[in-house]
């Protein structure tokens, strides 16, 4: 915070701010006894639920670069789709461990996103749109041909995912996959929570606001920008891991289009620029499809749309916009 303070008085001011907001709340331990209180209210649909916590670790990872970085993509997808078949074909052959197929997920999908950042930060927010999408679609398109490897359209199969820790096996009910799943979304929500509190997520806000600035500052943009492109892309990839691990398969629709927009949804739909906004995006995205595709097959994308409009025109930033506004009426609420 030295660089960013012009005196030693403000640089105390900011540290100050900066614990302030990296401080837990009551709130969110509340938040975070959800997971706990649906792993008991509701033990038939525990695939359902640890297909949430997936999907609000994906979201994570973009908001981490478009909420925070202002980095639009709409391509995100690849980095899922490369961590799924990454610990997917490690257990294909032989390398079942879990852990081992998140870590494996982690470092590919990292280092893909590093390779392409490079691509990607060259140009503005449209040329951003095509590179990401253009990286997602001809990875798409090598897993649909490389069918000796992927199995192509018809899905890598033989994944066979060992015991959590040697002893907690994958059970039909998906007892061991919830669990496995909330805890490793909180585990990286933590890390990513830290982050963006830090000077790092700082300098990442001010970025978004204005890169023209920031050098001035002493903030490396390109540096930043890069960095926080690897992070999420590593988060995209452990989501992914997550989903193979837990479904004993990998589809080719881990990378497609269809994915990476609905993932956008789900951002816009909770809020950008909160880490609960995405998680909270994501739930409720899944839970009004579930609903309505139960209630109405045939036409459930007709009112899911009608229910993303009317979120759009009436909660400003989102379903966490509109929680703020109620937070600042009540504030001993978010306290």
């Amino acid at each position: 915070m030295t660089n960013l303070a012009g005196s030693a008085g403000t640089a105390a001011f900011d540290a100050s701010a900066l614990r302030d907001a990296s401080r837990w709340r009551r709130a969110e331990g509340l938040f975070w006894l959800l997971p706990v209180a649906a792993y008991f209210a509701f033990p038939g649909d525990l695939a359902l639920l640890t297909q949430m916590a997936i999907m609000a670790l994906f979201a994570i990872s973009l908001d981490l670069i478009l909420g925070y970085a202002g980095i639009v993509s709409l391509g995100h997808a690849a980095f899922y789709g490369i961590g799924a078949y990454t610990a997917g074909l490690l257990a294909a052959h032989g390398h079942g461990d879990p852990l081992l197929g998140l870590a494996g997920a982690a470092a590919v999908a990292a280092a893909l996103g590093f390779a392409t950042s490079f691509l990607v930060l060259r140009g503005a927010d449209l040329t951003r749109l095509m590179v990401t999408m253009g990286v997602a679609v001809m990875l798409y398109e090598a897993a649909n041909k490389l069918t000796d490897i992927t199995g192509g359209v018809d899905g890598l199969q033989g994944v066979e995912i060992g015991p959590l820790l040697g002893r907690f096996g994958f059970d039909m009910v998906g007892r061991t996959g919830y669990i496995y799943s909330v805890a490793v979304l909180f585990a990286l929500f933590w890390v990513a929570r830290h982050l963006v509190h830090a000077p790092f997520g700082l300098s990442l806000r001010g970025i978004h606001q204005n890169a023209a600035r920031m050098p001035a500052l002493g903030s490396p943009v390109h540096a930043r920008l890069v960095t926080v492109y690897t992070i999420a892309a590593a988060y995209a990839g452990v989501a992914g891991a997550l989903l193979t691990q837990t479904t004993q398969f990998v589809s080719i629709d881990v990378l497609a289009f269809g994915r990476s927009a609905e993932l956008l949804l789900m951002l816009v739909l909770g809020g950008t620029g909160s880490l609960y906004g995405a998680m909270l995006g994501a739930i409720v995205f899944m839970t009004v499809r579930h609903q309505l595709a139960g209630i109405n097959p045939q036409y459930w994308q007709f009112w899911l749309g009608l229910v993303l409009i009317a979120v759009v025109l009436f909660a400003r930033g989102g379903l966490m916009g509109a929680l703020r506004q109620v937070a600042a009426r009540w504030p001993g609420v978010a306290r």
